[in-house]
């Protein structure tokens, strides 16, 4: 603990508000929730405010024991949802407000200023987002990143100060995820887990095996998630007769078993921040197969812990997903380094510290 932190236990444990969009399954969610649970309380007395419905992940933030207030249960962010965000903050005003996801970045921003909230921290996880960021970054003391590069883009694209800019790389607990050799499926198995949207490509994964099938034809492929795009997956999948080689699963809130169960994660992105599924997927021994953009490098150690390949490429993919599924001692190399990576630079501990000393390091600036 260091002196600011041994200072600020003197006094009552600041106020702080971590404002979401919903609590559908999601990254962003699970490092919300994983604060929640593990923010010492000797420095924060937190509360999760939640902006519309979804409630994928309201089990595991029930568990974290903190207040949960539902701005508006609707399925849109309703102008009530937004009154509501206004009311509340007039008659709480927390000491810190956290805001996560593009409405709240934009909303709570604009509503903690008129209010007076002291500091307001911003998290940005996500290069594609609309939330008006070269004319509301200023009302945001900090900003948290997941991935250096991600910060690296921010400042080129808004020309934000970096000095208001913390970089702080998502981490998981390693004795939740952990590999279990004898969960892995007699078929060769890869494994895809995350929302079905544009963003994620999944139809380009699904392309990639197809191709992939045509030298490992005992392949299968289990697609884990929800979103718009299940329709046209549902659609591929009966075009190119796929259905006995290809599983398509709503999402889940615990992923430990698909993990356990695959031979290979592949996660073939357009763009990303630091995707907390491919930490998890390394944490459990498995190799990844993903696209070398934004934050992914940074996770993915190239040729020891996975194989990168361009965005938007389905043969490179396909090639990658052969060439691991084809060769158990690169597969399980790479799967034993995967894991001791995550232990190296991904622990729970390590983020939550790190973030903790934003915060403490906000209120200290304002102080001063």
């Amino acid at each position: 603990m260091n002196s600011i932190q041994k200072e600020n236990m003197k006094h009552t444990p600041f106020r702080l508000v971590i404002l979401l969009q919903d609590l559908e399954f999601g990254g962003t969610q699970r490092y919300a929730i994983n604060l929640l649970k593990h923010l010492d309380r000797r420095l924060f007395s937190p509360e999760l405010w939640i902006l519309r419905g979804g409630i994928d992940m309201l089990p595991l933030a029930r568990e974290t024991g903190v207040r949960i207030a539902w701005l508006s249960g609707s399925k849109w962010i309703s102008p009530w949802a937004l009154i509501h965000l206004f009311l509340r903050l007039v008659w709480s005003r927390p000491q810190i407000l956290y805001t996560l996801t593009v409405v709240p970045n934009i909303w709570g921003r604009l509503f903690g200023r008129i209010v007076g909230i002291p500091a307001i921290v911003s998290g940005w996880r996500n290069r594609v987002a609309n939330q008006y960021e070269s004319i509301l970054w200023p009302l945001s003391n900090r900003i948290i990143c997941n991935s250096r590069a991600l910060k690296e883009f921010i400042i080129r694209k808004y020309s934000i100060d970096p000095k208001r800019i913390d970089v702080v790389p998502n981490g998981i607990d390693v004795g939740y995820f952990f590999p279990d050799h004898t969960q892995r499926k007699k078929e060769p198995t890869v494994l895809y887990a995350g929302r079905l949207v544009e963003q994620k490509d999944p139809l380009n994964l699904l392309e990639a095996f197809r191709l992939t099938l045509k030298r490992v034809p005992s392949a299968r492929l289990k697609i884990v998630g929800d979103g718009h795009l299940k329709n046209a997956i549902e659609q591929f999948i009966r075009s190119h007769s796929l259905g006995s080689s290809v599983s398509l699963l709503a999402g889940i809130s615990d992923i430990r078993p698909m993990l356990r169960q695959a031979w290979v994660f592949a996660l073939p992105s357009a763009y990303e921040g630091s995707p907390n599924v491919i930490i998890e997927a390394m944490a459990t021994g498995l190799p990844v197969v993903a696209t070398r953009v934004d934050g992914v490098p940074e996770l993915v150690e190239e040729g020891k812990t996975g194989i990168l390949v361009k965005a938007g490429d389905p043969q490179r993919l396909a090639d990658a997903l052969i060439s691991l599924l084809t060769n158990e001692t690169l597969r399980r190399s790479m799967g034993f380094k995967a894991r001791e990576r995550v232990l190296a630079h991904h622990v729970m501990d390590n983020m939550i510290q790190k973030t903790e000393q934003v915060l403490l390091d906000t209120i200290q600036d304002i102080n001063a």
